[in-house]
């Protein structure tokens, strides 16, 4: 037993180490890691995303997917924390210090508060935390499709901006590529193919990891390469960052407490921390360009979710390897008692 929790920890270590890795070598040479860059890993983690969720729909019985849609209280609580408590706490965060920053990073911190949750990482983080991936495929795709009219609807009502209407049947139709798509196949071709990926799964679940290190890459990539230690002051990424920390601390605190306080078992409340407190950099870059996209000031008002985004996926990954050690104690647990 000692040597597989070792064993356990080492697979976690050299992952967090990989991250801060890919973070640092962002920093250093962003052109490298770039989406469109020479080595293309926009295509590479849309190839890893895609496989990823097939093994996912693979490794699920369809009695977990049909627990999955019958969840409507957790599929609530996500949705009310992405696009209710997160509008109502920047609310009280701007009354209470809103005079000592900027209007446009306020307004930025506005616009990450109205986002909607991650799909990639969502998922792929509950799958690694051992969480309910069923029902955070369901959150994480009704917060985008939700996204896509709540967003620039909050944002016109706050900001008197002039929104433009986001096409949703190209947004339906990108989910469904990357996200159902390949999560059907791979539920559809699990009584054949089922036994062969359940005995190469340390393999599946390196590959997993692997494909959330490259997202980090990337992402930091693009976001050091757009500007982000070159174009902003010192005194305004120290208060983004502070916002930033501000914003995910609380909420992943409330989605845990709320969760435990609705009775919810171990593998929902993952998802519900998970899908409940993540903010899209995907989704939040386009929208950008069509709220923003003749403002001057769009670097700051898009800085909140940049910084969002990186500290996100760390204190998630933290988190995952916490829940999954959890889990694995209760399923032994549960197993020594029957």
């Amino acid at each position: 037993m000692l040597k597989t929790s070792n064993k356990q920890g080492g697979a976690a270590d050299w992952f967090l180490i990989a991250m801060v890795g890919a973070v640092m070598l962002a920093s250093f040479m962003p052109d490298w890691g770039r989406s469109d860059g020479p080595l293309h890993l926009g295509r590479v983690t849309d190839i890893g995303v895609f496989l990823l969720f097939f093994l996912h729909g693979m490794g699920l019985s369809t009695d977990s997917l049909k627990s999955g849609a019958s969840k409507w209280r957790l599929h609530l609580l996500v949705q009310v924390c992405t696009y209710v408590v997160f509008p109502l706490w920047w609310a009280v965060l701007a009354l209470a210090g809103g005079r000592w920053i900027s209007h446009d990073l306020l307004m930025g911190f506005f616009y990450l508060a109205v986002l909607p949750s991650t799909v990639s990482s969502s998922v792929a983080m509950t799958a690694l935390a051992r969480g309910h991936v069923a029902a955070a495929v369901l959150n994480a795709t009704l917060s985008t499709l939700l996204g896509v009219f709540l967003t620039p609807l909050l944002v016109s009502l706050v900001m008197s901006g002039q929104g433009s209407e986001m096409d949703i049947s190209q947004t339906m139709l990108k989910v469904a590529q990357m996200l159902l798509l390949p999560f059907v196949i791979g539920h559809l071709l699990r009584p054949w193919l089922g036994a062969f990926f359940a005995r190469i799964k340390r393999y599946t679940t390196v590959f997993d990891r692997g494909v959330i290190v490259l997202m980090v890459w990337a992402a930091f990539s693009d976001s050091v390469a757009d500007g982000l230690w070159s174009k902003h002051g010192p005194v305004l990424l120290a208060q983004a960052l502070l916002g930033a920390a501000v914003f995910l601390f609380p909420m992943l605190w409330f989605t845990r407490k709320v969760s435990r306080a609705l009775g919810f078992e171990t593998q929902d409340e993952i998802v519900a921390v998970f899908c409940g407190s993540k903010k899209t950099l995907a989704s939040g870059m386009p929208m950008a360009k069509l709220l923003f996209g003749g403002n001057a000031a769009m670097g700051v008002l898009i800085l909140p979710i940049m910084l969002y985004h990186q500290m996100q996926l760390f204190a998630c990954a933290v988190l995952a390897r916490r829940y999954a050690a959890r889990v694995s104690h209760e399923v032994v647990r549960h197993d020594a008692a029957s």
